[in-house]
């Protein structure tokens, strides 16, 4: 079934559409994408600072960095940061879990997918958002997010990271901390961006690296953040 619909989406890729036709849809496109954007504009309007959690879905409560990334929520939000995640199960359930036995306020941007995603229990009933757009719900997480917990992930979890650090390489948005936790899992990226990207083909700049933090512990991401923002005094305002 799913080649049978993949096969009739590569079909109609080719198909000659009549100039009536791209313009209908392509306006209806337009109107539902403005449409996430002013939803989510509007929720997250009120929020004081906050911390996006990234990571697997597929991350079961036994698993290490699910415990870690609970633990992480719950010390952001002793410090006084919401948290920010995908919605979904996994890392992001254990994200919204974490702040959620603090206390503290938690977001949900979930993203209608054909598999895996659904939104967990312990989101804020007002501040689940749910998107049809990756790129609509990423310019959520980037627009109200003052850090980035990266924990162990697949590609969605990558696509978020590099969102992130370009965005704040080119300077599009300010300075704020990206922490990847789970040095095993991420120092055979960071070699490759450093001797490759860095060193052989000099597609990027020495200080690009100093945006990232590598850490094993919830206590040093919770430090990096912390001590990025000691000079201000932060408390959510939701």
């Amino acid at each position: 079934m799913e080649e049978h619909d993949e096969e009739l989406n590569i079909k109609r890729a080719f198909q000659t559409q009549e100039s009536s036709e791209i313009k209908t849809s392509n306006s209806w496109m337009i109107f539902k994408v403005m449409a996430e954007f002013v939803n989510g504009f509007e929720k997250l309007a009120q929020i004081g600072p906050c911390v996006s959690i990234f990571g697997s879905a597929r991350s079961k409560s036994d698993n290490p960095y699910y415990i870690a990334a609970e633990e992480i929520a719950a010390r952001l939000v002793k410090i006084g940061f919401g948290v920010i995640t995908g919605g979904g199960p996994g890392i992001m359930e254990a994200g919204n879990k974490g702040a959620a036995k603090e206390g503290g306020k938690s977001v949900g941007l979930n993203i209608d997918l054909p598999f895996e995603q659904f939104d967990n229990a312990y989101i804020d009933s007002n501040k689940l958002i749910n998107f049809d757009y990756f790129f609509v719900r990423k310019v959520m997480f980037v627009k109200y997010s003052q850090g980035f917990v990266v924990m162990p992930g697949g590609l969605g979890t990558l696509d978020e990271l590099f969102e992130a650090f370009t965005l704040i390489q080119t300077k599009k948005i300010a300075r704020f901390p990206i922490v990847l936790y789970g040095k095993d899992f991420w120092e055979g990226l960071i070699t490759w961006i450093k001797e490759v990207l860095l060193e052989k083909e000099r597609n990027v700049s020495p200080e690009d690296l100093d945006l990232i933090s590598i850490v094993d512990t919830p206590e040093e991401a919770v430090a990096v953040i912390d001590n990025f923002y000691k000079k201000y005094v932060v408390k959510p305002n939701f």
